[in-house]
């Protein structure tokens, strides 16, 4: 069987084994009108006379809306709040799709090399291929839709997953055209969970906007095929791994005979790499489907020795064969597949009520983010899956989480196969204690989405939920469609951030040190690190992707249209007032929206790499993974993104490559510790050093520290600690302490210095102490020292008056003797411990109560100073690296921007090949230079100054002090910079 596949506006190949040879193209136009305005009945509107003056050329994929973007008939969504002023009614409506096309010739093959988008490339049948039946093809219709052909009612389709597959031959017209017409029905509100399976984030979320329509349309391939009698359907292959020297291999496909007669055909495979080749006979009656399995015990040539396996991206090649099956009458073949498969085998467990996950009996740690849309408006298609999943890749992450199941597209599933990206793949819940409108459909098309799917090695999770559990009878519904049709392969999780997860959230920046402090806080879930499926913060791009979407006059200073695209009160989950502050506090309050940008990408480098780096910190203890919410960009906005909607890729981007490198050398800003972290399969020999450096980029060889460690597979491995700092400063020494109850001393016991007098309260949980420093003071952290009578489960509250609290540390896992906290730095008058379980029938007790403000100053540092972490193997290759910015007064890195101009020198070469263009740009910072070049920003651009996007990099916001040189590669499409040479732009942050 030949395949056609619909593309922009026309049908297009979407995949053959090369039988036929084609000869001709006929150009097909798709276009679509509101059923209301529509006033003439199914015969006059397939008449081939049909007058469509009036109607609006559609792109197909895609979406109603989208078309009349597409045609220019509303303004460009993206800018500023263009689509905030779009007539919903206009689009909230039924739609009919209309099209028009000449039969292929003879049995209606084509290829795919010689398709192009709005054709329909024709040829006639190859000796020893039976064309019996003509099929007519869709693969996604968003919400549901009625199809006709010549006037004749095909039936219909109901859920985006359902595939409909119908037989055109009686109703085809051989010469002369053929009118294809389709109803396209209005997804119900509200979609999550009354109208699902839906793309779910179409009625508005706190990242992109109400999209018009949401999202109905012909939202997949529409393609025609030919075959004989006899058909294959949903061919499964299965592997299991003994042994990782031995593959067992099996399939499964279904057999339709949809003749009015028995069928006797044979079933031929071939797989590949190999030249494994099979046969088996069968006998099919009519108007009937048999399953066939083949396993190794029919089959010895199943079993595959050495098999290449499929790893994911850091722990070895995401290799993948091929298996192309072939279904014959005799000697003429009536249909084909060709079926892409990894052998792996995926395993999982939950120690310490931990997700835990496996690949051929290696545990991975989970390094990825979470996809809300792949556009918000399904304009990704094809090859640019491939961009997004590659990016992902060079970010060193194994793993997108496919949120609400709102990613469809085939396309997506390959990329991330391709590049060896596992998928938490979800189903389209969210979180409400309702049913969908039509419990038994959404069930079909769950049933559907597994078997389109399920021979991806990518797949390793099915999840059914977002951050709540699917009502009965879905909750069983689903784990059983997950038993049955992918014969439990891959875990079944039924919540998205609970059961043996750790929550979801925050979503807003925090301190690096909060992300090493237990527990980071989440919503639902486990208390601690374990596997988090979403943790995020805001992130603003740079300036040259805000001048796109925003408007000139409302670039500066902060305002509304800011807040349509969801840095305001539209995403208050996002934190932007407190990315706002941290901004200021850290960086300088910036005077324009250039200087902002400029320093939201260091906030975002510090604040993304902390992140990951707190998870591998405590990786296996109990930390088994993280997920940015989230990784890529469906709309243009200032948050939750590494690159933004145009591909740029953002500090977000740098400090989470740099953290997730497969060997990685971190520091922790909590204790000063530094660890090897080693996420890949082999035990590394490695030298690591440290090395400080002042902001004149002097080194200070007292800080300088190296050791030979030996990080083996899947550990993290102290190796050293930094000296920094000395003792931390007690605030609370001899200060008044004030206490709800005395049950047995006196509340100054706990300031007193004496570790042998002591406070304790009442019998009662609800009991507080609190400490007067005498005035505000920043203080980052408490030192609890209890008695016996310890506190399960309290607050650490700071007030300025003792009547308003703040809670500024909760926990529930107390216990006796000291307990050290730390947590983000704030000004208070006022601590407070304050109960509310107790560990013991008695009260609680403490013999000392410390308050902690900033560090004393390490001498001979400036005030703000480098760390630069380098890991080399047995041959001194540099295997891993890292850079930090660090303050002797934590969190003030304002010294920043009293550094000299840098003076750098630039050179580059370009290579074009297969269509590719390869830059190489030499930056280096001269011994002459005034100083430091701080967070050097690399860009390929046009002559005009524009960026070129997408580009692969392999470093950026990198730092050079005198005398050091870097070379960074760029990789972008040549087709983006035809008839000119591109060139290079090098800013630092002191420019």
């Amino acid at each position: 069987m030949t395949w056609y596949g619909m593309k922009q506006t026309g049908l297009v190949a979407a995949g053959c084994l090369g039988l036929f040879m084609a000869r001709a193209q006929t150009t097909l136009t798709w276009q679509i009108k509101a059923e209301s305005g529509v006033g003439d009945g199914i015969d006059r509107l397939c008449a081939t006379d049909y007058d469509t003056r009036g109607w609006v050329k559609a792109t197909v994929p895609g979406t109603v809306f989208g078309s009349f973007v597409a045609d220019g008939l509303e303004k460009d969504p993206n800018f500023g709040d263009n689509i905030y002023h779009v007539d919903r009614a206009k689009y909230d409506r039924n739609f009919w799709y209309r099209a028009t096309f000449a039969a292929p010739a003879a049995s209606g093959s084509m290829t795919k090399s010689a398709a192009s988008a709005g054709a329909l490339a024709t040829s006639g049948a190859s000796a020893g291929f039976a064309a019996t039946h003509t099929w007519l093809n869709f693969k996604g219709i968003n919400r549901s839709a009625d199809i006709w052909l010549n006037g004749t009612r095909l039936g219909g389709l109901n859920g985006f997953m359902q595939r409909g597959r119908f037989d055109i031959t009686k109703i085809l017209r051989a010469n002369g055209l053929n009118v294809l017409a389709v109803l396209v029905r209005l997804p119900e509100q509200p979609l999550g969970n009354y109208g699902a399976p839906s793309y779910i984030s179409s009625a508005g979320w706190d990242w992109m906007p109400y999209v018009p329509g949401l999202n109905m349309g012909i939202t997949d391939s529409v393609y025609l095929s030919s075959s004989g009698d006899v058909l294959l359907e949903d061919p499964w292959i299965r592997t299991a791994l003994p042994t990782n020297a031995r593959a067992d291999c099996s399939l499964s496909v279904s057999v339709r005979n949809v003749s009015s007669q028995s069928r006797d055909a044979e079933l031929r495979g071939i797989i590949q790499p190999g030249n494994i080749r099979f046969s088996r006979r069968v006998s099919v009656p009519a108007d009937r489907a048999v399953e066939i399995s083949l396993d190794k015990t029919q089959y010895s040539q199943l079993v595959i020795d050495q098999p290449r396996l499929w790893w994911p991206n850091g722990y070895g090649q995401p290799n993948l064969y091929t298996c192309q099956l072939s279904l014959a009458i005799g000697n003429v073949v009536s249909d084909t597949r060709t079926v892409r498969f990894g052998i792996k085998r995926y395993s999982y467990d939950t120690v310490g009520h931990v997700l835990h996950l496996s690949i051929n009996g290696t545990r991975v740690f989970i390094k990825g983010g979470d996809w809300g849309m792949s556009e918000y408006m399904l304009r990704c298609r094809g090859a640019e899956y491939d961009t997004k999943v590659r990016l992902h890749r060079d970010l060193n992450f194994n793993m997108i989480r496919n949120w609400i199941g709102s990613t469809t597209d085939e396309a997506f599933y390959d990329a991330c196969d391709k590049y060896g990206i596992m998928i938490w793949d979800e189903f389209w819940l969210n979180a409400n204690p309702n049913l969908p409108a039509d419990p038994g459909n959404f069930n079909a098309n769950a049933v559907e989405k597994i078997r389109r799917f399920r021979n991806h090695p990518s797949i390793a999770v099915w999840c059914p939920d977002n951050e709540g559990w699917p009502e009965p009878p879905l909750k069983e519904w689903l784990r059983e469609d997950v038993a049955v049709y992918d014969g439990n392969d891959r875990w079944y999780q039924p919540n998205s951030h609970a059961e043996n997860l750790t929550g979801s959230g925050p979503w807003a920046n925090f301190d690096p040190r909060w992300y090493f402090t237990p527990y980071p806080g989440a919503t639902g879930g486990n208390e601690g690190w374990g596997l988090r499926t979403e943790l995020g913060t805001a992130v603003f791009p740079n300036v040259e992707s805000f001048r796109k979407f925003m408007p000139a006059d409302r670039l500066w200073p902060r305002n509304e249209m800011w807040n349509q695209h969801f840095f305001g009160p539209s995403a208050f989950n996002a934190g932007p007032d407190r990315y706002d502050a941290s901004i200021a506090e850290r960086y300088g309050k910036p005077q324009n929206i250039e200087e902002y940008c400029r320093k939201a990408q260091l906030l975002n480098i510090e604040t993304n790499k902390a992140m990951y780096e707190g998870w591998e910190d405590h990786m296996w203890e109990d930390a088994s993974g993280i997920m940015t919410w989230m990784s890529q960009s469906a709309y243009p906005s200032m948050v939750w993104q590494t690159y933004d909607y145009y591909y740029d890729l953002t500090g977000a981007y740098w400090g989470a490559r740099q953290a997730c490198e497969p060997l990685h050398m971190l520091w922790d800003p909590v204790d000063n510790t530094v660890k090897v972290i080693n996420t890949t399969r082999q035990d590394a020999t490695l030298t690591a050093t440290a090395a400080v450096y002042n902001m004149d980029g002097t080194p200070v060889p007292a800080y300088a520290q190296s050791a030979i460690v030996e990080a083996s597979s899947g550990t993290a491995t102290r190796c050293f600690t930094m000296g920094f700092g000395g003792q931390k400063r007690n605030l609370s020494m001899g200060r008044p302490a004030v206490a709800s109850s005395s049950a047995n001393g006196v509340a100054a016991a706990v300031t007193d210095g004496n570790s042998n007098t002591r406070w304790s309260s009442k019998a009662a949980d609800s009991e507080w102490i609190y400490i007067d420093l005498g005035r505000p003071s920043r203080i980052n952290g408490v030192g609890l020292n209890w008695e016996t009578a310890y506190g399960r489960a309290f607050r650490i509250q700071v007030s300025d008056d003792t009547r308003a609290w703040k809670d500024v540390y909760v926990t529930t896992h107390g216990h006796e003797g000291r307990q050290q906290i730390d947590f983000d730095d704030t000004v208070a008058r006022y601590v407070r411990m304050l109960g509310s379980e107790r560990g013991t029938g008695w009260g609680y007790s403490l013999w000392d109560f410390d308050v902690f403000g900033p560090d004393a100053p390490a001498p001979a540092l400036s005030d703000v100073h480098f760390i630069r972490l380098t890991l080399k193997d047995k041959n001194g290759a540099t295997v891993g690296s890292n850079f930090y910015w660090r303050g002797s007064r934590r969190k003030d890195f304002t010294a920043l921007n009293s550094l000299p101009k840098a003076a750098l020198k630039v050179t580059s070469s370009i290579t074009r090949r297969d269509g590719k263009c390869f830059m190489a740009v030499k930056i280096s910072n001269p011994l002459s230079s005034p100083g430091t070049a701080f967070a050097i920003r690399v860009q390929a651009v046009k002559h005009s100054g524009e960026q070129i996007l997408p580009a692969y990099m392999d470093d950026d916001y990198f730092t050079l002090f005198r005398g050091e040189s870097k070379t960074v590669d760029i990789e972008f499409a040549e087709a983006l910079v035809v008839g000119e040479t591109p060139e290079v732009r090098v800013e630092p942050y002191n420019k």
